[in-house]
């Protein structure tokens, strides 16, 4: 039998045939032959048939969509969007740490030994994700719920919620209240189904009524050799993945920064003279919010209000991915970054910090050092030594370097410089030496798929000698087999194409190894067409094929309105350099009858109108028609730039200044509303939700479809788009600094903030698992005065607050404790101070502290304790307004007593107490307690010869009264706020440690034993009153005889003796006489009969007693004894929880 029959056949390749990607190519492929790709519909199948059911389904598909709607905001995110931050809650030991590991786990392929600090990880081609453990502290979770984009709430299935999770849950409805997801654990402890099943229901229901009906609960059902299933791992991942953050007003106009770095910068000889002094410090993070300016004031939660010493952007520790097309993420692609959890390429400790490296990425000196000693890869030396080892054979000496250098201003294009010395170098080449040229196709390789930019990266041509080539192979460092292979079965591809650009500074010296290998490829393959035609003509021929296929898809004038400088000049030439002579020598066939013959006159009278010598008066007469202008030109020849005076053309600089300026504000109105126009589009292809919304509002092909007109909120959009773009064009043509200046730093990205004189005990109690929040300050945000705010105490706290007491306040970035004033506003317009809080209702609150603007929300604590039983929420708020001064005003009766009476007019003393307080009150209402009215006139000691006391005022009354009479006046007087505002520095003290402030009134009468002072005329008495005794009614015997009948008294006179029935004897018969003692004996038998049975019962009732006493004793013992096993296992848990805590 032959060989080839013995081998097992191999099975042919199968091409695709179904998947999203053969999808696109069929539509693209429709697209090119001019089938319409549109699902084609049926009209009669979706008639009309009822009238009134197509109105109610048009109307409620209109209310449901005017449901959805909302106010349209300005998105302030302009650069790359940073991290989501994902805040993991719960009560202790419920898995919190956990799941940041199998999520952590999912995404990177990364084990995470210990969860502190912020971990990044890469999500996706465009999305990042921050996972944030929220520790058991209300300052933590006040600072977690600021910052949190998504909160995964975590709830212990088999025992329900905790106060942990609802005062997490109050705390974000105030600040914001972002998307919030639970998660259920612990579901391995139920063994019934059937109970499972209804616990997860009033769960699921209870978690509803929290936050609205149909929030997501997901289910963890429990562990696998103490991990989550990879599967839920997966599906809770994707949950995450799908959900979008709503943008907070708060947050949106304020920058702010999640710190997942700290350094002390402070000079060492500083600390060791004084380690009590104030330190410098840097924290790391990235920007969110809106754009940071210099000079800005932050304020770091917990600590205070500190002036940026310094800020600067630093390279991005988590890049996403590069922007090539991938349908997948790659595993080196699946970055993370956690520098306090002590893992990644750096690992920071309290006083050092120690930089990872694979030592297949480290490139060490050649084994032959020049005296014979193998350096075996570093082995035996010391480190500074095989640096400088490294150091000694360069591949290029820094004058070659320099000679070579060129700088690049314009990105994407080949520079003049470059082409230059391309043109010198192709000029000067030898046939030989060809073999060294890099061909087109190898400059440029990598997938189609992946790479977007073809023929417009940078490309440097170098002529090296054979010479140097052998030098270089002497100098090739000597990897192993196993690194090779992991080194060539990478996608070089995407490193050369604009994919993903390694970084010489996390990656070694990678690429001095690879250049020998791309030589002796080069060598092996050399480009006849290179050869034969240069550098430039033969990297044209395949530009020209490319740039067709491109200009061939269907890409519309927008898209080419997003094209670099220059993009669309190429295109237009099939790819050729216009400005090189040779560009027409190519291999390439040109139709030229396509080209127009110039020579014909009708074909230079079409363009004479563009010149300064036609008729402008057409041009305008169709801009105005048509509202476009010259579109078409500008999107054809673009905008060119002068590379030798470095100045900007565009295509109207031969126009008049006064046409000119027309024209280039119809082209920025224009230019705007292509980026509208584009931004609408990405906004609609990014967000599902209105993909599915636009699908369900019907065909166009449809004749029953309306076509729909912009609405009030899209032109809003549009409108807010239109502005934003406005911005970014005014800032486009300014540099890199002066753009920072003027602008700020952009959302996303990653800031190093420099912050000096910041107290010694923020570094000593620095603590990675709690976070630290540094947000900015806006304008007059630093200024400090009063501020009315509608509060309401909150339902379960068991106490009402009273006007004066201490309270904390957590309010925009800050928390700190004030003494509020509890008023209510009255009809007239007073603000009458209450001294309670009331039940069940709202109140005026009135407090002295940093200003924030209107309908900021805040929350109110009394108690930072983490060993509260109670609900630690006081009170909810929402600032009202701010001023400098506040009018609060509380009744006040002032008492006096009659010194004289002159008939009508009275002299009454202790009212007041001076002539001087009289004169204020001249004209004010009195009353006497009688209620007889009277006014205050003057002031009365002189009119008694100065025998009177001070204060004695004279009134008048409209009656005389009596010298036992009191008179009173009643009046307002105001209320002062105090002026107490005390900031909370948490993060200055040991975390186990509770904050104190200023103790409240009750707190101090309980320390020092003081009783509540009692006022006994302000108590109520019981009123007693005594029953009151009427007379009988008693008619005239005149009235009576003249009442009808039915209403006379009906009273029968007394007997004086019994009547005669009553006592007349009865005398019974023989045959009566002996029933009546039968039936006797029968009762008598049944009497006996009931006396027995009720003994009995008696016995049996004594017996279940006792057996009962005994079986209670025997399940009391079983009872205590549980009760002290649970008590024990309690115990152990809890110290347990503390040590991992400490």
């Amino acid at each position: 039998m032959a060989a080839d029959e013995l081998m097992p056949s191999q099975r042919s390749h199968r091409a695709r045939k179904s998947g999203p990607t053969m999808r696109k190519k069929s539509e693209i492929d429709k697209k090119k032959r001019g089938i319409t790709v549109d699902k084609q519909h049926n009209f009669k199948a979706f008639a009309v048939k009822s009238a009134l059911k197509a109105k109610r389904a048009k109307a409620r598909t209109m209310e449901k969509e005017q449901r959805r709607m909302h106010l349209p905001t300005i998105d302030r995110t302009y650069g790359q969007p940073p991290p989501i931050v994902v805040v993991v809650q719960g009560p202790p030991g419920v898995g919190k740490s956990l799941v940041i590991k199998s999520l952590v786990k999912h995404y990177s392929r990364q084990n995470v030994p210990e969860v502190r600090g912020p971990i990044t990880v890469v999500q996706a081609k465009y999305r990042r994700i921050q996972f944030v453990e929220c520790p058991n502290d209300i300052n933590a979770m006040v600072d977690c719920a600021k910052i949190a984009d998504l909160a995964l709430l975590l709830i212990d299935g088999s025992y329900g919620f905790e106060m942990e999770t609802f005062e997490f849950l109050n705390i974000m409805q105030v600040h914001g209240f972002p998307r919030v997801m639970g998660v259920l654990t612990h579901l391995d402890k139920f063994k019934d189904v059937k109970k499972l099943r209804k616990t997860k229901q009033s769960l699921k229901h209870r978690f509803w009524t929290e936050i609205y009906n149909g929030a997501k609960l997901f289910y963890l059902s429990g562990l696998i050799h103490g991990k989550y299933s990879s599967r839920e791992v997966i599906n809770l991942a994707r949950f995450i993945s799908v959900i979008k953050p709503n943008p907070l007003t708060w947050r949106t106009s304020h920058p702010y920064l999640l710190a997942d770095r700290l350094e002390d910068v402070t000079p060492p000889e500083k600390v060791e003279e004084d380690k009590k002094c104030d330190r410098n410090i840097t924290l790391y993070g990235y920007l969110r919010g809106c754009n940071l300016k210099k000079g800005m004031k932050v304020h770091i939660a917990g600590v205070g209000d500190y002036s940026l010493a310094g800020v600067s952007a630093l390279s991005d520790p988590c890049p996403l991915p590069s922007a090539a097309k991938k349908n997948t993420l790659k595993d080196r692609d699946k970055r993370f970054y956690a520098p306090m959890s002590g893992i990644g390429d750096l690992v920071y400790d309290k006083d050092a910090v120690y930089i990872n490296i694979n030592d297949h990425l480290v490139q060490f000196s050649n084994p032959d050092d020049g005296k014979g000693e193998p350096t075996n890869k570093g082995k035996g030396r010391d480190v500074g030594e095989e640096l400088v080892k490294s150091l000694q054979k360069p591949k290029y000496s820094i004058d070659e370097k320099l000679n070579k250098a060129f700088i690049d201003f314009y990105s994407k294009k080949t520079s003049a410089s470059s082409e230059k010395k391309l043109e010198a170098e192709d000029a000067h080449q030898s046939l030989p030496e060809g073999s060294n040229t890099e061909s087109s196709e190898e400059s440029r390789s990598g997938d189609d798929e992946e790479s977007n930019d073809i023929g417009e990266s940078d490309a440097m041509f170098v002529t090296q000698d054979s010479n140097e080539d052998d030098a270089e192979e002497a100098e090739d460092v000597e990897l192993d087999e196993n690194e090779v292979e992991d080194d060539s079965t990478s996608d070089s591809s995407e490193d050369e194409s604009g994919g993903y650009q390694i970084d010489d500074m996390d990656f070694g010296n990678i690429s001095q190894w690879k250049a020998p290998l791309k030589e002796k490829a080069r060598k092996k393959n050399p480009d006849l067409m290179q050869i034969v035609y240069g550098a430039l003509g033969s990297s044209s021929t395949p530009w020209i094929n490319e740039n067709h296929e491109i200009s061939d898809d269907d890409e519309d004038d927008d898209e080419e309105f997003f094209k670099p400088k220059g993009k669309q000049s190429k295109n237009l030439g099939g790819g050729r350099d216009l400005g090189y002579v040779n560009s027409e020598d190519c291999s390439k066939f040109v139709n030229y009858g396509n080209l127009k013959n110039w020579k014909e006159k009708v074909v230079c009278e079409s363009i004479r109108d563009r010149f300064t010598t036609g008729d402008w008066s057409k041009a305008a007469l169709r801009d105005q028609n048509s509202g476009t202008g010259n579109e078409g030109e500008d999107e054809l020849f673009g905008d060119f730039e002068d590379l030798e005076i470095g100045e900007n053309h565009n295509s109207h600089e031969n126009v008049e200044s006064g046409a000119n300026q027309n024209e280039e504000s119809e082209d920025v109105e224009r230019k705007l509303k292509k980026l509208a126009k584009r931004a609408d589009f990405d906004a609609k292809s990014n967000d599902p939700e209105l993909n599915e919304d636009d699908s369900d509002k019907g065909d166009g092909n449809n004749p029953h479809s309306e076509a729909k007109e912009p609405g009030y909120v899209e032109k809003l959009k549009e409108e807010l788009e239109l502005r934003k773009q406005m911005n970014l064009l005014e800032l486009n043509d300014l540099d890199e600094d002066t753009r920072i200046e003027i602008e700020g730093f952009q959302t996303g990205t990653y800031l190093r903030l420099e912050i000096h004189n910041v107290p010694y005990e923020m570094v000593d109690f620095f603590d990675p698992c709690h976070p630290v929040l540094v947000g900015g300050i806006g304008f007059g945000e630093d200024n400090v005065g009063f501020m009315q705010a509608r509060l309401k105490k909150h339902r379960w706290h068991n106490k009402v607050l009273k006007t004066k007491d201490p309270i904390i306040v957590s309010i925009g970035w800050r928390r700190y404790q004030t003494l509020p004033v509890y008023a209510t506003e009255e009809r007239n317009g007073r603000y009458r101070m209450l001294k309670y809080t009331p039940e069940h209702m709202h109140c005026l609150a009135t407090f002295w502290g940093p200003l924030v603007p209107p309908n900021t929300g805040f929350v109110a604590f009394q108690n930072l304790s983490n060993n509260q039983a109670g609900f630690r929420i006081t009170a909810t708020s929402v600032v009202l307004e701010f001023n400098h001064q506040v009018r609060i005003a509380k009744k006040i009766k002032l008492v006096g007593t009659p010194y004289k009476i002159k008939k009508k007019t009275a002299f009454i003393k202790g009212m007041f107490t001076s002539d001087l307080e009289i004169t204020k009150f001249e004209g004010t209402a009195v009353r006497t307690v009688s209620g007889i009215r009277g006014q205050v006139k003057k002031a009365g000691k002189k009119m008694l010869d100065n025998k009177a006391e001070d204060g004695t005022v004279r009134c008048t009354f409209e009656d005389q009264i009596h010298s036992s009479d009191i008179v009173f006046l009643r009046a307002w007087t105001n209320v002062e706020v105090p002026e107490f505002y005390n900031p909370l520095t948490t993060a200055l003290q040991p975390r186990d440690k509770t904050w104190k402030g200023m103790k409240t009134i009750g707190e101090l009468r309980r320390e020092q034993n003081i009783p509540i002072p009692v006022n006994k005329d302000s108590l109520y008495q019981p009123i007693e009153r005594k029953k009151k005794k009427f007379n009988p009614l008693v008619v005239p015997k005149k009235l009576e005889e003249m009442l009808p009948f039915k209403s006379k008294t009906k009273d029968i006179p007394r007997r004086g003796r019994p009547p005669l029935d009553a006592r007349r004897a009865v005398i019974m018969d023989p045959k009566e006489r002996k029933d009546r003692a039968v039936l006797q004996k029968y009762v008598q038998m049944k009497q006996y009969k009931m006396e027995k049975k009720k003994i009995a019962d008696q016995k049996k009732k004594e017996k279940y007693e006792a057996e009962k006493a005994k079986t209670e004793e025997i399940s009391k013992k079983r009872r205590r004894e549980e009760r002290r096993e649970r008590y024990r296992t309690e115990d152990k848990q809890k110290k347990k929880t503390r040590r991992s805590q400490d």
